[in-house]
């Protein structure tokens, strides 16, 4: 194992040729923090390179600084042996660095092709949307990956989506490609198709970095590794054959993490009751056949299945983004069938949404902003014309004390946090006083192990408090390890229903077949 801070990656190229990156000692701060200290990573041609780190590690901020997406406060950088400091994403491309970040960057109204075009800004053959085209194509072709340059962005899959993220990337001229926990909102079968493209690219003489915090994904498909720690090099450039997962969650973390378990508490009366809920299917939605349950006080009710098979559906019913065509829905007792979803709030429900900036926070609002959101139509901080301002501020350094909140103030603006800060921050508004009934969709969703146990304990004390969770997730062992019963959704209905105790393998694997 190389030692911390040793500059990774120079013994993996060969001898006079420079590497693809080179960072050393970079700096970054952000409104006085320190989000990079002396931290350093190096990459060589042909070689896909893993950064792991807990969120907030500084993986991603480092990242950004190579891509020119942030300027550095400090430190050097180099690609393929030529000093750089990019003040812009399109300086880094050009210079041969372009990073596809976790939050695809393409216009939704328009096509593939229309996006490739704006990004080349009609340079070189390009210059009309049948060039884009037929670049498109071409570059599809000679990487393996399917790109339909006619569709438009809005209709494609998410997967499809970072596929032309990827490919606009290389036409700008990219050689080498960073990918920001690509597979953190993929498919098993999607994320295996990607890494697979990923070990294909690197094969023909690019260079990637692969931002994950999935130890199998690094053992799997990455050549070496660097980890990353409180915005440190911990670890650089260490062959992947040299680490176990323990010692690379040791060096994540850098303390001993306790798996904890479901909430120790005795379910008391029913907090949320579902009958016969029933939603037609849409061109891009799953219909929901007669869902029923009920929640009771003290319990999580898990429900695990595939993604896709109704999970988002039940959620926007449950909260009233959607109207299902049959059903009643009581929160302790009251029949809010037909509530708002201000009314709902009020009446004691909560939501954590399975994607934090889709639909859970404002990625261009201060903290303070984003943790008043709920609130501020009730009059918590005055109004209506007038804010104040200062108690907003108060309220949310309490908050991200409260909820650990590394690298936060409440002026920090909201999508400049790390995805676990980011899922703290709507922790921190969702859980509140007022929370009798949580909704938790994939809560740990792209999240390291220190911050998932971190959401995972906020709900475990939550529901000991006397909540009711209804948590839906595609990690199974997410649901089993916080769930008093498990419930398994297929095609859009509830397959069957059993205490933890009684749930199996075999009984889950029969029921996500769509065996009864």
């Amino acid at each position: 194992m190389r030692p911390a801070g040793a500059p990774g990656g120079r013994e993996a190229t060969s001898p006079g040729v420079p590497l693809a990156l080179d960072l050393s000692g970079v700096g970054k701060s952000f409104d006085g923090r320190p989000a990079l200290s002396d931290a350093s990573f190096a990459l060589a041609w042909g070689e896909v390179h893993a950064i792991v780190g807990e969120n907030g590690a500084g993986k991603s901020t480092l990242m950004n600084v190579a891509a020119g997406v942030y300027a550095a406060d400090e430190g050097v950088q180099t690609i393929d042996g030529e000093p750089i400091s990019p003040r812009s994403p399109m300086e880094a491309t050009a210079a041969g660095l372009g990073m596809v970040h976790q939050h695809f960057r393409l216009v939704d109204s328009f096509t593939v092709a229309e996006n490739v075009l704006l990004s080349l800004g009609r340079r070189g053959a390009v210059r009309t949307v049948a060039q884009a085209s037929a670049a498109i194509a071409a570059k599809a072709k000679e990487i393996g990956l399917p790109v339909d340059p006619a569709r438009i962005v809005a209709d494609l899959s998410t997967a499809e989506r970072q596929r032309a993220e990827i490919v606009r990337v290389l036409l700008l001229g990219a050689r080498i490609l960073v990918l920001d926990e690509p597979t953190a909102v993929l498919t098993e079968e999607e994320a295996k198709a990607l890494l697979s493209f990923v070990r294909r690219l690197a094969g023909q003489g690019h260079a990637v970095v692969l931002i994950t915090h999935k130890f199998r994904e690094v053992a799997g498909f990455c050549d070496r590794v660097t980890i990353m720690r409180h915005g440190r090099t911990v670890l650089a450039g260490a062959a992947v054959a040299e680490l176990d997962e323990g010692e690379v969650a040791r060096l994540m973390v850098g303390e001993t993490l306790t798996t904890g378990g479901r909430p120790a508490s005795t379910p008391g009366d029913v907090r949320l009751s579902v009958s016969d809920l029933t939603l037609s299917a849409g061109p891009h939605a799953q219909g929901l056949a007669s869902i029923g349950f009920d929640l009771r006080a003290g319990e999580v009710l898990g429900i695990a299945g595939v993604g896709g098979n109704g999970q988002e559906e039940l959620v926007s019913c449950l909260i009233s983004l959607s109207r299902p065509q049959q059903g009643t829905m009581l929160l302790a007792g009251r029949d809010v069938s037909a509530a708002s979803p201000r009314e709902r709030r009020r009446a004691g429900l909560r939501v954590i949404p399975s994607d934090r900036f889709d639909s859970g926070l404002i990625r261009e609002f201060a903290i303070a902003g984003n943790l008043a959101l709920s609130t501020v139509s009730e009059g918590a901080f005055g109004g209506p014309l007038f804010l104040d301002r200062a108690r907003m501020r108060k309220a949310a350094a309490t908050a991200i004390d409260a909820f650990d909140i590394r690298g936060a103030t409440p002026a920090r603006q909201t999508g400049l946090l790390s995805g676990g800060n980011a899922q703290k921050v709507l922790l921190a508004r969702e859980l509140d006083t007022g929370m009798t009934v949580l909704v938790a969709h994939s809560p740990s969703r792209g999240l390291d192990m220190k911050a998932t146990q971190f959401v995972r304990s906020a709900i475990r004390r939550a529901v000991e408090g006397g909540a009711a969770c209804l948590l839906i997730s595609e990690d199974l062992q997410e649901v089993l390890s916080l769930s008093h019963r498990v419930a398994v959704m297929n095609r859009g209905a509830i397959a069957g229903c059993r205490g933890i105790d009684e749930v199996t393998p075999e009984w889950i694997g029969a029921l996500l077949a769509g065996h009864a």
